[in-house]
């Protein structure tokens, strides 16, 4: 049953990234694990950048993407509860090969800096902590984030910002860390770091949302209870991984904020949005961004 025939669809298009922590999330309800109350879906996997610009255009009923993103697009889409990548030490970390840390952040901090830095996407909530941290540092390039590490070992950028699994990669590739910009963000803030976060249609009923919403949770908690399930599923999509890599990410990006958010998790992506409008980089949001 597609969007067009009912308001209130049991066929459902899901976005996700292919990256284990959800692949973690969705495997019990992609899968058959768990009671999805009726709904179905058709599952497009991409990287989190091509899944906001998804957004953008209106394509998907569900997905994931970006917190950064998803302060453009509340008009269309209302986050959910569950299925979150919100925490304490999981930020992104911008990398280079120059061992002179404090070189490259003075020079970042300059109005003068000549600098390029690799960012995994104009949208990601990476880019802006980046952004907020080096508010003079507009010389950068995108890429996919599978890509970064590798162009600055070339040197074909002076510095990368890398999020998810290359965390834990970087530095036995032989790259410095100049700044863990999660950490910048928990001092500024404190409060933990919103990533990426869960949407659905907001034209929906808020009886299909709540039943996504439910579906979602019941897949986290799943997963908990059940983590050596979901092994082929995320493998088949992270075989150049290494399962102690595999596992230290979804340890890091998957925890309670993703069975759901709380009122400490909602406080965090509201001040996120604050400090973006007093940047001016959003316009301020009207809509209630949270299901009820």
């Amino acid at each position: 049953m597609s969007l067009n025939e009912t308001n209130s669809p049991t066929h459902l298009t899901l976005g996700f990234s292919s990256c284990p922590n959800d692949c973690f999330i969705f495997d019990a309800m992609v899968n058959g694990r768990i009671d999805t109350e009726g709904l179905t879906f058709d599952v497009y996997m991409d990287d989190v950048e091509s899944l906001n610009h998804k957004a953008f255009e209106n394509k998907l009923d569900i997905t994931k993407l970006s917190y950064h993103a998803y302060a453009y697009i509340t008009k269309n889409y209302q986050l959910l509860n569950a299925g979150s990548a919100l925490g304490n030490g999981c930020g992104p970390i911008l990398v280079g090969k120059n061992k002179d840390v404090n070189f490259i952040i003075t020079s970042l901090q300059s109005k003068m800096t000549e600098l390029t830095i690799a960012i995994p996407g104009t949208f990601t909530t990476a880019n802006f902590l980046f952004a907020l941290a080096f508010p003079f540092a507009i010389n950068t390039i995108e890429m996919n984030f599978s890509e970064i590490e590798d162009a600055v070992l070339r040197g074909d950028v002076d510095a990368g910002l890398i999020i998810h699994e290359n965390r834990f990669t970087y530095e036995e590739k032989g790259l410095n860390k100049i700044i863990d910009l999660g950490e910048f963000w928990e001092t500024l803030a404190i409060a933990p770091i919103p990533l990426g976060g869960i949407v659905i249609r907001r034209s929906f009923p808020d009886e299909l949302k709540q039943k996504v919403n439910r579906v979602i949770r019941r897949s986290v908690e799943y997963a908990f209870a059940n983590p050596n399930a979901s092994k082929v599923f995320v493998k088949l999509y992270s075989q150049s991984m290494q399962d102690d890599v595999i596992k230290k990410h979804i340890d890091l990006y998957v925890n309670n904020y993703s069975v759901d958010l709380g009122e400490k998790g909602k406080r965090a992506v509201k001040i996120l949005f604050n400090k973006a409008q007093e940047l001016g980089v959003i316009q301020k949001i009207e809509e209630e961004i949270f299901l009820s």
